[in-house]
Formats: C-alpha cells, structure tokens, sequence
C-alpha cells in the first residue's frame, strides 16, 4: 500500500508539471501575440509580417554607424553605439535583450536616436519582423550576414584596385569607350541611387551599374576608395533589358539588389530552348540570381508583381550581336566574357567568397579563379530617360539586327 501511494503520487506530481508547463507558455504566447499587435499598429501603414523567433544564448552585436565593421560589444562601447544581439539589415528592425529599438537604416543615416514613431515593446522572445522578401538576421547566428570584403576588412591600399582597368580591357571585347564626362555623370547617378537606399557610403568595393534606358542598354563598373570619394568607372559594356509588349515581359526593374548566396547562383546547361535559342548562353556560363523583384509587368492591363531577377549571359551566336537593343524577359543580359570576367575576378562576390572563408564549400566558385579582394556585392538599375542615343552606345549594325532569330526575346 505505501508504494502504491507513492506512484500515485509521482503521477500527481507529473500531471501537475505538464499542466503548469503548458499554461506558462500559453500565457508567454498571449503575451506576445499582444505586443507583436500593438508594434504592428503603432508603426503605421508599413505592411509587414510578423515571425516568431526564439532567441538563445548571448550575443555580443552592435549597431555602429562603420556599415562593414563586425559588430562586437566592444566596438559598440568604443563608438558609443546601442548594444544588441540582432541587427536586421537594409530598412530593417534592430533588438537589444528583446527590447525592438529602431530600423537599422536610421543608425547608417547618422541618426543616433531610436524613431521616435516605432513602439518600443519588451519581450522575451523577441519576434522578427519580415517583409515581401524573406530577412536574415546578421552576427554569427546567420551566414548571410554582410560582411566586409578582404580589401576592407584588412585595410589594403585601394592602388591595387586600380589594376582592374587593365584586365577589364585585357579580357573583354564587347567594350563601350564613355566620355570623362559620361562617366562622372553616371558615378553621380549611382551616388544618388545608393544613397536612397541609405548605402550611400559605400567604398573600397566594385558596385555594377545598368542603364535599363533604351536609347542607351549598358553596363558599368565602378569602383571609389573612400566614402567621399569621387566613383571611378572601370569599363562598360552593352546589355539589354527588359522588352514590353509580350505575355510574360516585364521591364527591369529600378533599383538597388544584393548578391547574395540566399538567392544561390547556378551555371548554365548550353541547352537549346524550342526555339533553338541558348537562353542562358553557352554551357558553364554563370548565372546571376538576385532574387525574387517587383517587376512593371509589360503586357495586359500592367500592373506590377513578383520576377526572378538574374543577369546572365545570352545564346553568343544568335542574340549577343544585338546586346545594346532590349529584348530580354526582364533579366539584364551580358556579352559571355563580361561573365566570365565577373566569374573569374568575384566582382561581385563579397558574400560568397565571406562563406568560402567561414569554412564552407561552394560548388559555384570554380577553383582556378582569381578573386579580387575588392569584391562587391551590389546591382544598380536606373533608367537615365536618355531621349537620344549618345554616340559612345552605338546601336548593334544592320546586320546584326537583320538575322535577330524569331523568337530571340523568348529566352529570359
């Protein structure tokens, strides 16, 4: 009888552990499903969707206003900035012990202080704020953090970086000769493009430019070694965007894009489409994934929706000879040695080549490449509202255009 009485208690006692376990997080839900509402009323009329996230361990992070330092509290201590375990990037959200302080965007501005419009909500589990696209969490807890390339993070005199010129006009042949002043007035326009999306101090990396204007259809790579420095162009080439006018067409869309291995790259097969067209270019030519973009539909009724942006190289027979002209799907397509040029050099391969140093291994990365520690990570789109074709874009010759194959715009 006295052990029965003992099991039965243990049984009791178990219960009551289950039962006192379940309403502990039951009442840890409510409490923040209430204050996930409340942050999400207070902030207005952003639309933004609210994910749970546990946080575990301690994280020594910081926000500074350096926008490439590795954030540690002892940095943040040195420059006086706000401790915090996450830190979401790019018009993101910023935590410290579970406190959502500000958007991230307002600390690389040079605002020292929280918005004052944001709800300052303590949790214990903080929640992640994400928006159309999926967000990633910087510092250790995530791989896609950005990162400093090898020239800023070890502080390498920027004359090296100079030397691109040379192996730009070495290993490239559909080149564009731009005017000293040309070239100043697209440095500038890439400024102002940076600087809207509060990247405006970039530097001592390569940055990818693409004038989607179809009066000009090009690409530039440019390059400044300080923040306050003037961007230096490296070379030019012509491309061609986006064609409206098709089922499935979208103009290429204006903005800022990352690269970034959360959109993984792949090579491409060679194979023929049903039109016999190469859409990706010959076999192991790169492709570049920039994810998923809001897009100016260019049929129907318009209207815009979800493309997957990539810029790749195109069939080097039939559609190369008419780069300059648009007639993609709404991809930014690139003469086959300005892609290998990017593949070999990392142009734009910051991100990747941080995950190469962390220990991983990525097929995409070829050994034999050469990359540049300059590397960079970012595409700019504009549209210069060119109404002339400038001398220095000339159209692809009549010949080219003449055996444009049909169906050539049906490849991305």
């Amino acid at each position: 009888m006295p052990e029965l009485k003992v099991e039965k208690a243990i049984v009791w006692a178990q219960i009551g552990a289950t039962v006192l376990a379940a309403t502990a997080i039951l009442m840890g839900a409510q409490k923040i499903d209430g204050a996930s509402s409340g942050w999400r009323d207070s902030y207005g009329d952003q639309s933004f969707n609210i994910r749970y996230r546990a946080v575990t361990g301690a994280h020594d992070t910081a926000v500074t206003h350096e926008l490439y330092v590795r954030h540690n509290t002892e940095r943040a201590l040195k420059v006086g900035a706000m401790p915090t375990p996450w830190v979401l990037r790019d018009s993101r959200v910023s935590y410290v012990a579970g406190d959502i302080y500000s958007l991230e965007s307002d600390f690389t501005s040079g605002r020292d202080s929280p918005n004052p419009s944001m709800i300052h909500t303590s949790l214990r589990n903080p929640i992640g704020v994400v928006g159309a696209s999926e967000l990633a969490v910087s510092g250790a807890e995530n791989p896609d953090a950005i990162s400093p390339n090898v020239a800023q993070s070890e502080e390498l005199d920027a004359t090296g970086a100079s030397e691109m010129d040379k192996a730009f006009t070495d290993e490239v042949q559909r080149r564009l000769t731009v005017p000293p002043a040309d070239q100043l007035l697209y440095g500038s326009r890439l400024q102002q493009a940076l600087q809207e999306k509060s990247l405006g101090a970039i530097a001592n990396e390569y940055v990818v430019l693409v004038d989607r204007n179809q009066n000009v259809q090009a690409l530039f790579i440019y390059f400044r070694a300080k923040a306050d420095g003037t961007w230096h162009m490296v070379g030019a080439t012509p491309v061609s965007t986006g064609l409206p006018g098709t089922y499935d067409h979208f103009t290429t869309p204006l903005g800022v894009f990352e690269h970034t291995p959360r959109n993984m790259d792949f090579r491409s097969e060679g194979t023929l489409n049903e039109f016999k067209i190469r859409g990706y270019g010959a076999r192991d030519m790169r492709i570049y994934d920039l994810g998923w973009a809001q897009g100016e539909r260019g049929w129907g009724k318009g209207g815009m929706s979800q493309m997957r942006f990539q810029m790749h190289a195109t069939d080097p027979d039939k559609l190369e000879p008419v780069l300059g002209t648009r007639h993609s799907k709404g991809c930014v397509r690139i003469p086959a040695a300005l892609n290998v040029f990017f593949d070999h050099h990392g142009i734009l391969d910051a991100d990747y080549e941080a995950r190469v140093a962390a220990g991983e291994s990525l097929w995409i990365l070829k050994p034999r490449r050469d990359p540049t520690p300059w590397a960079g990570r970012y595409l700019v789109v504009i549209d210069s509202a060119q109404n002339v074709r400038p001398a220095w874009s000339p159209l692809p010759d009549g010949k080219a255009r003449s055996q444009f194959p049909a169906h050539g715009d049906s490849a991305d």
